[in-house]
């Protein structure tokens, strides 16, 4: 999910405009996300599908709970973020903040991903039974929360001391709940540990995929091999991943980073619901296998294949022309002038709709989860929820750029009308 308008709009302190439903919004995200993710999580290892029962199931006290989680989660957060801390790789700049200062991020993400594998591997040869990430999901869920809220609670309270400069423009608003969830301070850091990037792409996102390995573990010690569309979507989750730790340099300018405070939305989302909302398709194929005939097996790869195409190639369109306009693979797009000395791209992939990786990213979703069949609804759940994620995300979006370069954007979407599906939307 790559934004294309990096710096944000709106207004400062008290009189910032309220996102997601305002206040009232805030909290009911904050109060019913977190028992979604659980019963997302408890319907996936559901032989009959819980998600199209109503109310959905809930997970009782016992199976929320084993002493074994909390201290795994921890471990797992500590190692990342001495991997972090590991002079490897390259040492980039992020955008110019509004006191003319870039702050300097450590990009060895991929790196972190390589290591986890290969101590995975270890844990292999020496005979642990991996598979008992699958039966601690829950509990681990469970114990995520609870570090998403605690590190939340503890980032509002030391943005107080944070210098204005440093606040998020649009998480300074004076409502107590409000400011909690969406974030107060735009780039907390410990020191050089800068805790945003960190949880952005570290934990959660690599636990996403280890997490999946220790499902297909399970796969095997239940029918002696993983099956075909096991394999698919572990495969097509981990290129996911590995490719946006590779093009980890990429993420200093999207929304997150560049615009949205870190509060509850971000952290929770990082910790919590990228590890174990994103990777219920193959948790669902353990208790729903599938059989895939060969043509659908080149279809669904066909289809990630096309998504990934347009993903990779819009992105990487993107961030070229911003790191050297003057670059022969960008230098002939066409682009329109803005009032901030900024060119919009108006030709190539973002000629074609404002967001094609929008288009890539959702096309991809569509294809880890066709492995799953057509019996439940369950494993779709993630395409509906990315849809309306990046709808919600690409009006965001607009509005912080319409504020930004004025008659320049207003000229820009009356060339390229189409949002994410071209003649579509």
């Amino acid at each position: 999910m790559r934004s294309k308008c990096q710096a944000a709009s709106g207004k400062s302190v008290h009189g910032a405009e309220k996102e997601f439903g305002g206040t009232l919004g805030a909290v009911c995200i904050t109060t019913f996300l977190p028992l979604t993710l659980l019963s997302l999580v408890c319907g996936s290892r559901s032989p009959d599908g819980a998600l199209l029962r109503w109310p959905p199931p809930l997970p009782s006290p016992e199976q929320l709970w084993d002493p074994r989680a909390p201290p795994l989660l921890l471990s797992w957060i500590a190692l990342h973020a001495f991997l972090y801390s590991l002079p490897l790789g390259k040492v980039c700049e992020g955008i110019r903040l509004r006191d003319g200062t870039r702050l300097k991020y450590p990009v060895n993400g991929f790196h972190s991903l390589c290591i986890s594998g290969a101590l995975l591997v270890l844990l292999l040869t020496l005979d642990v039974p991996v598979a008992f990430l699958f039966k601690l999901t829950l509990p681990l869920a469970t114990c995520a929360t609870g570090v998403s809220f605690a590190l939340s609670a503890y980032l509002y309270v030391r943005s107080f001391w944070a210098p204005p400069h440093a606040l998020a423009l649009g998480g300074n608003t004076g409502n107590v709940l409000y400011d909690f969830f969406i974030g107060r301070e735009l780039n907390p850091r410990i020191g050089h540990f800068d805790l945003k990037y960190f949880c952005e792409l570290r934990p959660g996102l690599i636990g996403w995929v280890v997490l999946n390995f220790g499902v297909l573990m399970q796969e095997v010690e239940l029918r002696g091999s993983a099956s075909l569309a096991m394999i698919l979507v572990n495969s097509f989750q981990l290129l996911y991943v590995a490719d946006a730790l590779w093009n980890e340099e990429a993420v200093l300018t999207t929304m997150d980073i560049a615009h949205d405070g870190f509060g509850f939305m971000l952290v929770f989302g990082d910790l919590s619901w990228v590890p174990f909302a994103y990777g219920l398709q193959a948790a669902f194929l353990v208790e729903h296998p599938q059989d895939l005939s060969p043509p659908a097996v080149a279809a669904i790869v066909a289809l990630k294949g096309i998504g990934y195409y347009i993903f990779r190639k819009s992105n990487s369109q993107k961030n070229q022309f911003r790191r050297n306009p003057a670059h022969p693979s960008v230098a002939r797009l066409e682009t329109i002038a803005t009032a901030t000395g900024k060119r919009l791209l108006v030709s190539g992939w973002w000629g074609l709709v404002r967001h094609p990786n929008y288009l890539g990213d959702l096309l991809m979703a569509l294809a880890w989860s066709l492995p799953c069949g057509f019996s439940h609804l369950l494993p779709y759940f993630y395409v509906i929820y990315f849809a309306v994620l990046l709808v919600h995300r690409e009006a965001r979006d607009d509005r912080q750029c319409r504020a930004k370069y004025g008659a320049a954007w207003d000229e820009y979407c009356r060339r390229v009308p189409y949002r994410i599906l071209p003649y579509v939307y």
